[in-house]
C-alpha cells in the first residue's frame, strides 16, 4: 500500500506548530538553565546530602557503625593521595586546586565507597531494584559534586554548555570568504564602511589548522570567530585579537565559560556589524601541557602564536597588516602569556588584555621553572619574564588592559605588581576589578567590560 496522506484542518494544524513551538521553547528553557549560579550550587549541596544520606541509612546498627567509617576513610585517603600526585608529582597546574574541589571530590568518592559497601559487602546487589536505585542514587551524588566543582570556575555555566550543544552559527573554513585579491578595488576604511542591507545579524565561528611552519609547535585547532561585516560582499581589512585560554584548557574554552558569540555579537550589533576578528589559537598543544608561552624542549609555544599564528591569519582571512590592528589577551595562563608576547614581541602585539594572570610563568615555583623548564639558566627566564623585561625595557607605543576579580587571592597581588611595572615601563594601562574569584564569570565580564576600549585602540569606530 502507497503511503496514506492526510489532510488537516487549519484548526489543527495551527494547534501542531504551537505545540511544537512550546515544545521547542521548553527545550531551550532546559537548555539555557545556568547550573553555576548560586542557588545551582545551594541545590547540588541539598541533593548530594540527601544522596549521601539514602546511602548511610540502614537499619542494622553494624552497618552504621563501620560502613560509613570505612567509606569516610577511604575517601579521605583517596583525596590526600590524588593531592599529593597532582601538587607534588604530576603537576598538571601551576598553582594548587582550591580546597572546595578537593572536599567535592571527597564527597564523590565516599559515595562510591558506600555503594561498594553495600553492593559487595552486604549483598544488595542481589536484589536488581536494590542495586538499581542504589546505583541511582550514587550517580546523583557524583553528578552534583562535579557540578559544585564546575560552578567553582564557571566553566560549563548552562546545561547546553554542559552537553556540548552550540548557540552559535557555524561555517566550514571551506565556506570562509578568502581576503580580496590584490588586483581586486581597495576594501572600503572602517570609518567609512556602510553596511549592507543583508548583512547577518550574527557572527560565526569557524575552525581551522594553524601549522607550527616556523616554530615546529605542534598545536591543536584553532576557533576563529568572524564578525558579521566579514561577510559581506565589500568589507574592510578587519582588526585581530588572538584570544588565548588557561591552563588546563582548549581553544574552545572561550566558547563555552567565555562566552564570546554573545559577547561579539552584542558588540557588532551596536557598531554596524564591525568587530574584531578573534583566533581562539592553542597556546599550550594539550590540555594538560604548560609550554610557558616561550620557546623551550616543551615546545616552541612563542614563536608559534608570535610568527605561525599571525602570518597564517594574514594568509588566509582579510585583516589589517598593521600591528597597530592587532591585539593578544586571554585569562589566567593565556593572560601571562599575552603578557608576555607584549614584553617579548612588541611589534607584532603592542596591545594585549590580561585577565587573572600570573606574576611569571611557571610550573609551581621559580626555582623548579628555571631548572626543568631553562635548563637552569636564570638569564633565559629573566628573558621571557614580564616583570624582569619591564624593568629593563620602555615600551611607550604599547597599551594593555589588566583584569582581575576582587576575591581572586592567588593572583590579584600578581596583577596590581604587573599593572605598576607596565606603566613605569612607559605603556598604557589600566586596571578593572570585577567582582568575583579566578573563574569564567570575572574572563567574560572581563572581555566584555574591555571590548570598547579594545575596539577603539584597535581602529573600530566608536
Amino acid at each position: 500500500m502507497g503511503a496514506r496522506c492526510v489532510l488537516r484542518s487549519p484548526r489543527e494544524a495551527g494547534a501542531t506548530i504551537l505545540n511544537a513551538v512550546s515544545w521547542n521553547g521548553l527545550v531551550d528553557a532546559a537548555l539555557d538553565l545556568k547550573v553555576t549560579s548560586t542557588a545551582a550550587s545551594v541545590v547540588f549541596a541539598v541533593v548530594a546530602a540527601l544522596g549521601v544520606g539514602v546511602l548511610v541509612a540502614r537499619r542494622r546498627r553494624r552497618w552504621l557503625v563501620v560502613g560509613p567509617v570505612a567509606a569516610a576513610a577511604a575517601a579521605a585517603a583517596l583525596v590526600v593521595a590524588g593531592a599529593v600526585l597532582i601538587e607534588k608529582v604530576w603537576r598538571p597546574f601551576p598553582d594548587p586546586l582550591p580546597l572546595s574541589v578537593y572536599g567535592w571530590a571527597g564527597v564523590a568518592l565516599f559515595a562510591v565507597g558506600l555503594l561498594v559497601g553495600r553492593v559487595f559487602f552486604r549483598r544488595e546487589g542481589r536484589h536488581p531494584g536494590a542495586a538499581v536505585g542504589l546505583v541511582t542514587t550514587t550517580v546523583v551524588v557524583v553528578v552534583c559534586a562535579g557540578g559544585a566543582i564546575n560552578a567553582v570556575y564557571d566553566a560549563y555555566p548552562t546545561v547546553r554548555a554542559v552537553l556540548g550543544i552550540a548557540d552559535y552559527r557555524t561555517v566550514p573554513f571551506t565556506d570562509v570568504p578568502p581576503p580580496a585579491p590584490a588586483s581586486a578595488a581597495p576594501p572600503p576604511p572602517l570609518s567609512e564602511w556602510t553596511p549592507p542591507a543583508d548583512l547577518p545579524s550574527t557572527g560565526a565561528v569557524t575552525e581551522a589548522d594553524i601549522p607550527g611552519t616556523t616554530s615546529g609547535f605542534s598545536a591543536r585547532a584553532a576557533r576563529i570567530y568572524l564578525p558579521p561585516a566579514y561577510f559581506a560582499g565589500s568589507r574592510p581589512d578587519l582588526p585581530v585579537l588572538v584570544l588565548l585560554a588557561g591552563q588546563p584548557g582548549s581553544p574552545g574554552d572561550w566558547l563555552a565559560g567565555g562566552r564570546l558569540t554573545e559577547i561579539m555579537d552584542a558588540y557588532a550589533a551596536g557598531h554596524e556589524g564591525l568587530a574584531p576578528i578573534v583566533v581562539l589559537a592553542d597556546g599550550t598543544g594539550g590540555q594538560f601541557d604548560n609550554p610557558l608561552c616561550v620557546d623551550s624542549p616543551r615546545g616552541n609555544a612563542a614563536t608559534y602564536l608570535a610568527v605561525d599564528v599571525p602570518a597564517w591569519v594574514r594568509a588566509n582571512l582579510q585583516v589589517a597588516q598593521d600591528p597597530r590592528a592587532w591585539a593578544v589577551g586571554g585569562f589566567s595562563y593565556g593572560g601571562t602569556c599575552a603578557l608576555q608576547l607584549a614584553t617579548t614581541h612588541p611589534e607584532m602585539y603592542p596591545t594585549f588584555l590580561d585577565l587573572s594572570g600570573q606574576a611569571e610563568p611557571t610550573i609551581g615555583d621559580r626555582e623548579s621553572t628555571i631548572r626543568e623548564v631553562f635548563g637552569g639558566d636564570a638569564e633565559a627566564f629573566a628573558r621571557n619574564n614580564p616583570a624582569d623585561l619591564l624593568a629593563s625595557h620602555r615600551y611607550p607605543g604599547s597599551a594593555g588592559a589588566f583584569v582581575v576579580g576582587e576575591n581572586d587571592v592567588e593572583y590579584r597581588a600578581g596583577i596590581e605588581q604587573s599593572v605598576t611595572a607596565a606603566r613605569a615601563a612607559g605603556m598604557d594601562v589600566h586596571l578593572t576589578e570585577l567582582p568575583g574569584g579566578h573563574s569564567f564569570a570575572v574572563w567574560s565580564a572581563g572581555l566584555e567590560t574591555e571590548l570598547p576600549w579594545l575596539g577603539r585602540r584597535l581602529g573600530l569606530p566608536s
